[in-house]
C-alpha cells in the first residue's frame, strides 16, 4: 500500500495547491480559474518544476479527478449562495489533511478488474476480498483509506432498479431513545447502542489521547487507537460505527420489504443534539442515517416514504377519538384519554398518529366527524361552569374547548385545554383547582 499512499499524497497536494490559488484570486478581486487552467498549471506544468517533479510517479487520472471534484465543490457552493440549490447551505471547499480519510479515484483506462486482484495504473496489482460480485462492469473505482488505516475499494456500476411487488401494508414509525423504533402495529425495536455499552473503554482511550503532546509520535499512536476502537479494526474491541451501521441497514431493509408505505416524523436532530443531557444518547442512535437509508431504498425498490411535519402533536393526541390532552413529560410512558377513557402506550399511540397524519387508514371512531364544537359554544360552556362555582369569568379566553359528552365526536377546536393550561386571568391557584374539578365533572 506504499504506492497507494504516494498516490493519495499527490492527489491531496494538487487539491490543496489549486484551492490555495483559487483563494488568492478571490482575495485579490480576480475570477476563479477554470478547471482546464488549474489542470494545466498544477499538473502539466508542475511536473516540470523541481518542487513538484515527483507528480510524474503516479497516473494523471486520480490527479485530474481531484481537480474535477474541486470544481464540482465550488459549483455547489456558488449555487447554494444564489439559492439555486435545495437543502442546507453548502460551505466552500476546505484543505485536505493527511490524517483524515484518503481517496484516489480511477476511471476507465486506469484500472482492470480480475478474479482475485485489481490492477491500478502505476500502483500495480492489489489482492482483494470481495464482499459481493459486481452486477455489471464498473465505470470507475475509488480506493479508500479511513482514519483507522483500513483499505476499501468502491466500484461504480450501472444497474436496473429492482421494483418489489406492491403490497397492502403501511406502517407509521415513532423514533425514540429508550426504544429506537415503535411501529404502529405495536412492534418495538431496541437499538444496540454501541457507545453506551463501551463508554468506559472509549473514555480511557480519549483521556490517554488528551495527555499526549500535539503532533508528536505518541499522539499519533494514541489517535490511531481511538480510531481503531471507533471504526472496529480490532476484533476484540467494540465495533462502534460498524455495529450501528449494520443494525440500521438490516432494519431499514426489513421495513422496505414488508411495507408499501412508510411514514416518518421530521425530527430536528441537529437541534435536539444541543441538549447536553440527551446529545450523546441521540448521537449513538443514528436517526438521520436511518432516514437517509430509508429514502434511498424506498426510491430504489419502488416504495412510498412520507415524512410528516415535525410540529404535528403525535404524542398529545388520542389515536381513538382525536382528543388532544396537552404536553406530556418524557417520564410518562402510558396515559389515559380524558375524553374516551382509552389507555395508550405513549410510543405506540404516537406511531398510529404518524400513520394517520401521513394520509393512511383512519382510526376507528369519529375522528373528523360532523359533530364539532365551535369556539363560541366552548367559551359559553366555560362561562357556565365558572358561574356554578361563583367565579367571575375572564374577559377573554381565546380559543379554548370543552369536550362534548361521549359519543358526540368530542371537541375539534385546535387550542390548549383548560385543565392542561389554565387561562392567564383565572386568579389564585385555589380558583384554578375548582375550575379544573368542574370541567372534569362535565365529561364524567
Amino acid at each position: 500500500m506504499v504506492a497507494f499512499a504516494g498516490a493519495t499524497l499527490r492527489e491531496r497536494v494538487v487539491w490543496n495547491d489549486s484551492l490555495a490559488c483559487c483563494q488568492e484570486k478571490y482575495e485579490s478581486g480576480g475570477k476563479k480559474p477554470t478547471n482546464s487552467q488549474l489542470q494545466k498549471q498544477f499538473i502539466t506544468q508542475a511536473k516540470n518544476t523541481e518542487d513538484r517533479e515527483w507528480l510524474k510517479e503516479v497516473s494523471n487520472i486520480p490527479l485530474q479527478q481531484s481537480l474535477n471534484d474541486l470544481n464540482q465543490a465550488y459549483q455547489n457552493f456558488f449555487k447554494s449562495t444564489k439559492g439555486q440549490r435545495k437543502g442546507k447551505p453548502v460551505k466552500p471547499p476546505k484543505f485536505k489533511s493527511r490524517k483524515s480519510k484518503q481517496t484516489a479515484r480511477f476511471t476507465r483506462g486506469g484500472f482492470k478488474v480480475g478474479q482475485h486482484k485489481v490492477y491500478l495504473a502505476k500502483i500495480g496489482k492489489l489482492k482483494i476480498v470481495w464482499s459481493r460480485e459486481l452486477p455489471a462492469p464498473p465505470s470507475s473505482v475509488t480506493i479508500i483509506k479511513d482514519s483507522a488505516n483500513r483499505y476499501f475499494l468502491s466500484f461504480v456500476v450501472e444497474t436496473c432498479a429492482k421494483i418489489l411487488p406492491q403490497i397492502d401494508n403501511s406502517v407509521g414509525i415513532d423514533l425514540g431513545i429508550k426504544t429506537f423504533a415503535t411501529f404502529s402495529d405495536g412492534t418495538k425495536v431496541d437499538a444496540p447502542k454501541p457507545l453506551k455499552k463501551r463508554i468506559k473503554k472509549y473514555r480511557k482511550l480519549s483521556k490517554s489521547l488528551s495527555k499526549k503532546t500535539l503532533k508528536s509520535k505518541r499522539y499519533g499512536k494514541a489517535r490511531l487507537r481511538v480510531a481503531k476502537f471507533s471504526y472496529g479494526m480490532l476484533r476484540k474491541h467494540a465495533k462502534l460505527k460498524d455495529t450501528r451501521t449494520d443494525f440500521l441497514h438490516k432494519l431499514s431493509t426489513e421495513i422496505i420489504r414488508e411495507n408499501q408505505t412508510i411514514v416518518l416524523e421530521d425530527l430536528n436532530v441537529s437541534g435536539m443534539v444541543k441538549n447536553r443531557k440527551l446529545s450523546r444518547a441521540i448521537s449513538d442512535l443514528g436517526w438521520r442515517t436511518f432516514r437517509t437509508l430509508l429514502e434511498g431504498k424506498a426510491e430504489k425498490y419502488g416504495r412510498d416514504l412520507r415524512v410528516i411535519n415535525r410540529w404535528e402533536p403525535t404524542s398529545q393526541k388520542c389515536s381513538c377519538c382525536g382528543f388532544r390532552g396537552g404536553k406530556l413529560d418524557l417520564q410518562v410512558r402510558e396515559w389515559e384519554c380524558l375524553n374516551c377513557g382509552a389507555k395508550h402506550d405513549r410510543d405506540k399511540n404516537a406511531a398510529i398518529n404518524i400513520l394517520v397524519a401521513g394520509g393512511q387508514s383512519e382510526t376507528k371512531n369519529g375522528r373528523g366527524g360532523k359533530r364539532k364544537t365551535t369556539a363560541k359554544v366552548a367559551a359559553a360552556c366555560v362561562s357556565g361552569a365558572l358561574r356554578q362555582q361563583n367565579v367571575n369569568p375572564p374577559r377573554s379566553y381565546g380559543l379554548v374547548g370543552i369536550p362534548a359528552p361521549l359519543g358526540r365526536g368530542g371537541c375539534q377546536v385546535d387550542s390548549n385545554w383548560v385543565w392542561e393550561h389554565s387561562p392567564p386571568n383565572l386568579g389564585a391557584p385555589g380558583v384554578r383547582q375548582k375550575v379544573k374539578k368542574n370541567i372534569v365533572s362535565l365529561i364524567s
